[in-house]
């Protein structure tokens, strides 16, 4: 049994501290990882892998020698392009989630510091407070009680208080309540361990990514079919069994989309990447897609639509009350450390109030279920009082002549508020006068610069911004009358006591509001609710313990600057700076990888089309193979290497939600597949029939002419304009170029097939260069035909 640890009034020394980490480690889990080499080798199993080892089998067997090269080079080039990529993905989302890691206030050297939770040791002075993740087991020392939500560690729906001297344990989080805890245990030494990972990976399916899978299972099933017949008509012709087999094994594998999982963990990386360097962090790579379709965005108005900075205004004061006496009530119940923006205010506006002769012995936080801050005072000639200050409602109720001065408390707060000025109400109590009412005193916090702007450029991206704030109905409209949002706010007391017949028409209010005034939020999530039903794409942003029911509801999460831990470990995205245009950048970003994702899809299918039609009617009716199954693996390995490079290419963000079309991708691709097979029938005529070329080397022109006239299909799907409405990034028109070129010296040169030579390279180049014109036409009439014709 450990020993018990020892507490010290002024927590441990930083040379204690660091000897203890030596000895217990960090405060974290150890986490399980793959070996490289055991990853490296994961990519040699599984059913594509399977039938790519079982092709080249077969080729060992018929002893085809370049069969079998070839087509274990494919093999280990896919299982390294895809253990590299998803390597790189691995590690940009560690550094991501490094980015997100867990701080804790900590008494080091008799001081109040912040260190990254992992460094924390036994015997830690800690302080937890409202919205803060415990970052490990800790018994709670003497001070209030505070409620703490163990839900993801046992399971309890509802919160449980815990009392001096009971012990929190690490993942649950403070519902309400602030006190300073003795660390008992870390790491894997805690009671349940880390049991729930704040940062979620891409292990989550998006309705985007269900929908590109369907569209490879298609893809599979299309295959398989035409392989059959092919298998079927080589038994009934009594063509060799085993070389028949290992031609349609490789037909499968050049027709599965074997690069798809690849390209989607590249492009989401990618994403990820791009979105951290705009102060975005990501906790769940899938959510990027989310944000593609968002069309409707509930934000939080203090701190992401206004600065955050609050100044003191000049107070309301009740009679007989003096401003200095208002102003040391409302700084005495402030507290500086807590970094609370409204205490900050507070302070600054009294700095030349004399708190030095007072000592605060007792302090009570705000939480949203008191809505106040209560201090108990003792001054230094012997006296002792309590002062209190948060919601003026909430502060009015404490005193006992409430009623005869609520309406000019009413008035006071009415002007304020038309002024865009927010009310903090002021009591202090003692044993002679009871609580007395001293004064409401204004905050102000101006719109930010860029929110006016950012909210501008959302609704021309076809995303309705719907503010959501707990202030007064009239300073909303007033901050909302300034960001040209609409004037049309609800009061959120309207979702009370709603009855079954008056929902709907609540629900309609809801779907029209321009915003929400007075949001608890329990209302926050009943408005996501509501949003969702109505077809809607939802985002919610949130920064405190409560919004986390609303952050899980919501299509996209986002937590804003400054979010409490569990705002954060609930929340999709993680603001890093303050204000909303980090979320603009990030809906076009999600936007462009739709988009490429939408490309490939397109020109994967429209490949499959070509290819596989064109060799199961080649084989069928003219009884002959098109190409050699080492071609095949050709193909496969030159298209699915370079086609990565569609995650860096330049696309331009639609300027309306993106959601999958699949009759216009299914059409689009169906077009070109087609065109594309009358091609190569085109050129398989005249290559026979008109110059009477031997069919050997005819399988060397009809390779060269499906990778290149392939390959340039990609810059007719990139685009759904004419192909220079867009200009591809390099690396893309390299890889492609590239590429071909490969494929290009090997027919000319005759690398496991007859060599064609420059000129007849140099006529298929050119045909194929006349094909994707006519493609690209094609694609223009196609987008008319079957969907949108967005740029």
């Amino acid at each position: 049994m450990n020993a018990p640890i020892e507490q010290t009034p002024t927590g441990l020394t930083q040379v204690d501290a660091q000897h203890r980490l030596a000895t217990h480690g960090p405060n974290e889990l150890p986490e399980e990882r793959t070996g490289v080499f055991k990853a490296l080798l994961s990519y040699f199993w599984g059913p594509i892998p399977w039938m790519i080892e079982i092709a080249a089998v077969l080729s060992l067997i018929v002893q085809h020698w370049a069969d079998f090269a070839i087509i274990f080079v494919l093999l280990v080039v896919n299982a390294a392009v895809g253990f590299w990529e998803e390597f790189q993905a691995g590690n940009a989302i560690a550094a991501l989630k490094s980015r997100l890691a867990l701080d804790a206030r900590v008494r080091r050297d008799g001081k109040w510091t912040t260190v990254p939770a992992r460094e924390l040791v036994p015997g830690d002075l800690i302080r937890i407070r409202l919205g803060d993740i415990v970052p490990a087991d800790a018994r709670l020392l003497t001070g209030d009680s505070v409620d703490v939500d163990q839900s993801a560690l046992t399971g309890e729906s509802l919160p449980v208080s815990r009392d001096s001297g009971d012990t929190v344990y690490s993942g649950s989080v403070i519902k309400q309540g602030e006190v300073d805890a003795l660390v008992t245990a870390t790491g894997s030494e805690t009671y349940f361990g880390k049991t729930a990972k704040l940062v979620e990976t891409a292990t989550t399916t998006s309705h985007f990514q269900k929908a590109v899978l369907r569209i490879g299972n298609f893809l599979i099933v299309v295959a398989v079919v035409m392989v059959v017949l092919i298998l079927l008509v080589a038994l009934f012709r009594g063509d060799p069994i085993t070389e028949t087999l290992q031609f349609a094994l490789v037909l499968t594998v050049a027709a599965i989309p074997v690069a798809m999982p690849t390209v989607l963990s590249v492009t989401m990386a990618v994403g990820a990447k791009t979105l951290a360097r705009g102060q975005a962090i990501v906790s769940r790579l899938a959510s990027i897609e989310e944000l593609a379709g968002m069309d409707v965005l509930c934000s939080d108005k203090t701190g992401t639509l206004t600065q955050n900075r609050l100044t003191l205004g000049e107070p309301y004061l009740l009679d007989g009350i003096s401003k200095e006496e208002t102003l040391l009530a409302a700084c005495l119940a402030s507290r500086a450390e807590d970094e609370d923006p409204i205490d900050a205010a507070v302070l600054a506006g009294c700095q030349s109030v004399p708190i030095d002769a007072y000592d605060v012995v007792k302090f009570q936080p705000f939480d949203p279920v008191h809505k106040r801050t209560e201090a108990t005072v003792h001054a230094n000639d012997g006296g002792s009082f309590k002062v209190s200050k948060g919601a003026p409602q909430v502060v009015l109720s404490l005193v006992e002549n409430a009623d005869a001065i609520r309406n000019r408390v009413h008035q006071a707060i009415e002007d304020f508020a038309k002024r865009g000025y927010r009310a903090l109400g002021v009591a202090q109590y003692d044993d002679v006068n009871g609580w007395r009412f001293l004064g409401v005193l204004p905050l102000s916090d101006p719109p930010r610069e860029d929110s006016k702007s950012t909210i501008a450029a959302a609704r021309k991206m076809g995303c309705d911004v719907k503010m959501v704030t707990g202030d007064q109905l009239a300073i909303g409209r007033e901050i909302a009358t300034q960001l040209d949002m609409g004037a049309n706010l609800v009061d959120a007391e309207v979702f009370q006591d709603t009855s079954y017949d008056e929902s709907a028409r609540v629900d309609d209010m809801i779907e029209q509001a321009d915003g929400f005034a007075q949001v608890f939020p329990e209302h926050k999530f009943h408005i996501v609710d509501v949003l969702q039903k109505h077809g809607h794409i939802v985002g919610m942003t949130g920064d405190g313990v409560n919004d986390a029911p609303a952050l899980k509801k919501a299509d996209c999460g986002i937590a804003v600057s400054g979010a409490t831990d569990a705002a954060r470990a609930a929340a999709d995205i993680v603001l890093l700076s303050p204000g909303l245009s980090v979320v603009i950048d990030a809906i076009e970003e999600a936007r462009k990888i739709f988009q490429r994702m939408n490309s490939y899809a397109i020109y994967r299918i429209a490949e499959t089309i070509r290819v596989l039609l064109f060799m199961t009617l080649s084989i069928l009716v003219f009884n002959f193979y098109p190409v050699t199954a080492v071609m095949i693996v050709l193909l496969a390995l030159l298209n699915d290497g370079a086609i990565l490079s569609i995650a860096y290419d330049r696309v331009r963000p639609s300027a309306r939600p993106e959601h999958w079309e699949m009759r216009s991708v299914l059409g689009v691709a169906s077009v070109l597949g087609i065109s594309g097979l009358v091609a190569s029938f085109g050129l398989f005529y005249l290559a026979e029939r008109v110059y009477e070329v031997d069919r050997d080397t005819i399988q060397s022109l009809m390779y060269l002419k499906l990778s290149v006239a392939g390959h340039l299909t990609v810059f007719a799907t990139r685009t759904r304009g004419p192909f220079w409405s867009i200009r591809p990034a390099k690396v893309l028109f390299l890889a492609v170029v590239g590429t071909q070129l490969i494929a290009t010296f090997i027919a000319v040169y005759g690398i496991f097939m007859v060599p064609i030579g420059w000129r007849l390279a140099s006529l298929i180049w050119l045909y194929a260069i006349a094909c994707f014109l006519i493609n690209d036409r094609l694609k223009l009439v196609a987008y008319r035909l079957f969907g949108s014709t967005r740029t």
